[in-house]
């Protein structure tokens, strides 16, 4: 009886090793520099070929979730901005969209645009981190530099029309903490007009440059039977051909009003993945153009004063509209009881509310659905079968975000 075994790693890869031989296990992290945060993942080895990973998460837990049920509907703000914590704004839209549906809130026309232009510019910045980064990872140093110098701009522009460079919390529940500051929209036209030819420079360094190409084309490979399996979204699916957006599949904040294509690209692999982000910093590029172009006038709150509350004019002339003020941010508003769910397309794909509410002014329970999270559980099947020497490059084409794995 022959003591050799052919073992199936699935992606019709297959090993033969001697049954005589054992296998290696190992700890990749959670201090490595190239995990992306705080992650381990167990790594059982034949050799240098990827025999199983195992995932290993919590080292950044901080209890989100259960923070959420014990802070007012507009504290909240400030929590989801620290979840994926390179896209702040996509997190505020999400809760602040899922509030509003809960309380039956309209939003102004131009508070719903200003919400689009800048959560684009949201996705532009966690696009640039990650191509840098990712790139940097592979070794390519020269990219993170280019990356970054427009990521800097972009975060002068947060800081302008809300005073934070990361954790904006800028966007309320019915609208918006303040309407955009004077010369605001020709900062935003003087960065996004170049920035087309920006990433034309990221491309002239990447898209043809042989090692890159080497080390990503047929790397990391994802059916889009198993992408839709494992609940993946975002560019990793889209990369594996499925044309899947919550911009165009089910609108908010007025994206049906604007022109943009979804990129997919039919290949699935690490490759794929680069090149879609690439497209998509080109198509968040026409709907900022496009925002600015068409920016209405008129009101950026919602006329809502149950959860709006006056403005400082009338604070400072009127006793109602102060007690109104002081009892807003004392007690907070009151939601009706029930529950809904709210999805938006965040950088890193479907981010999805979950709000209960128990007629208090607090939610009774708020479940987030990250999409780094449920993104992450496709890398054991994506590194099967191949060397270890790939799965940094693999983790990062998922662009995972600890923060927002470990609620």
């Amino acid at each position: 009886m022959s003591d050799t075994a052919t073992r199936s790693l699935g992606s019709g890869v297959t090993l033969e090793r001697n049954e005589s031989e054992s296998l290696m296990t190992i700890n990749m992290g959670p201090q490595h520099p190239s995990t992306h945060g705080v992650l381990r993942i167990i790594l059982e080895l034949d050799g240098e070929t990827v025999v199983k990973a195992v995932p290993v998460i919590g080292y950044l837990h901080t209890g989100f979730e259960k923070t959420m049920e014990v802070k007012k509907y507009q504290q909240v703000v400030t929590l989801v901005d620290r979840m994926d914590y390179l896209a702040p704004l996509s997190n505020n839209l999400g809760y602040v969209l899922a509030v509003e549906k809960l309380m039956e809130v309209e939003i102004p026309t131009r508070g719903q645009w200003i919400r689009v232009m800048l959560t684009e510019l949201q996705r532009i910045s966690s696009h640039l981190v990650w191509l840098g980064t990712h790139a940097m990872d592979i070794g390519a140093m020269t990219v993170f530099l280019y990356c970054f110098r427009e990521r800097e701009q972009i975060l002068d522009l947060f800081e302008m029309v809300s005073g934070f460079r990361m954790h904006t919390s800028y966007f309320r529940v019915g609208g918006l903490a303040g309407d955009l500051p004077h010369g605001f929209e020709q900062k935003v036209k003087a960065f996004i007009d170049p920035f087309p030819a920006r990433v034309d420079e990221y491309e002239a360094l990447l898209t043809h440059n042989e090692i890159w190409v080497d080390r990503t084309r047929g790397i990391g490979y994802l059916s889009p039977e198993d992408g839709i399996a494992l609940g993946v979204s975002g560019p990793a699916l889209r990369a594996s051909g499925v044309k899947w957006d919550i911009r165009k599949a089910e609108p908010y904040s007025g994206y049906d009003l604007f022109d943009f294509e979804i990129p997919t690209r039919e290949e699935g692999d690490v490759y794929a993945r680069y090149l879609v982000r690439l497209a998509e910093m080109r198509q968040s590029t026409r709907i900022v153009q496009q925002a600015l172009e068409g920016m209405p006038l008129g009101p950026f709150n919602s006329s809502d004063r149950k959860v709006v509350p006056p403005n400082k004019e009338e604070v400072q002339t009127s006793m109602e509209a102060l007690i109104h003020h002081f009892k807003l941010w004392t007690e907070g508003f009151h939601a009706p009881r029930g529950e809904i769910t709210q999805s938006i397309e965040a950088p890193k794909g479907e981010l999805l509310y979950y709000l209960v509410s128990d007629g208090g002014p607090k939610p009774y329970r708020l479940r987030v659905r990250g999409p780094s999270f449920v993104n992450l559980q496709a890398l054991p099947t994506l590194v099967q079968g191949r060397l270890i020497a790939d799965i940094v490059a693999i983790l990062g084409s998922l662009d995972p975000v600890l923060g927002e794995v470990d609620r």
